[in-house]
């Protein structure tokens, strides 16, 4: 993979605090994985910046070597991957994603219930 497919992964991971790569977009997203990702962080009112690998094929190519993780959606917080789906939903369920956004300095607007 080229320099130039990692420079700009890196360069968008540090531009926001929460970067979602998924299939689709936050309005359509194109797999159910994706639209539970964004459901669960529209759930904890973090603003986070997306990219549709599907509209990139040297994207997704690159973010599969950059981070070492095979599938997507990918989360990266604060320029860390954090996971897919599957460790997102699960980090959102016991508490610990919101603990991550507030450690991180990433803020919130979670409705308090």
């Amino acid at each position: 993979m080229t320099n130039a497919v990692f420079d700009r992964i890196k360069e968008q991971i540090e531009r926001d605090d929460v970067v979602l790569y998924m299939k689709g977009t936050p309005v359509f997203p194109m797999c159910g994985f994706s639209a539970a990702t964004v459901q669960v962080l529209g759930q904890t009112g973090v603003k986070f910046q997306s990219y549709n690998i599907l509209e990139d094929m040297e994207l997704r190519n690159g973010l599969k070597e950059f981070g070492n993780w095979p599938t997507f959606p990918q989360l990266y917080v604060k320029g860390e991957l954090i996971g897919g789906c599957d460790i997102v939903r699960e980090m959102y369920e016991t508490g610990e994603l919101e603990a991550l956004f507030q450690e991180k300095g990433v803020n919130t607007n979670a409705a308090v219930a």
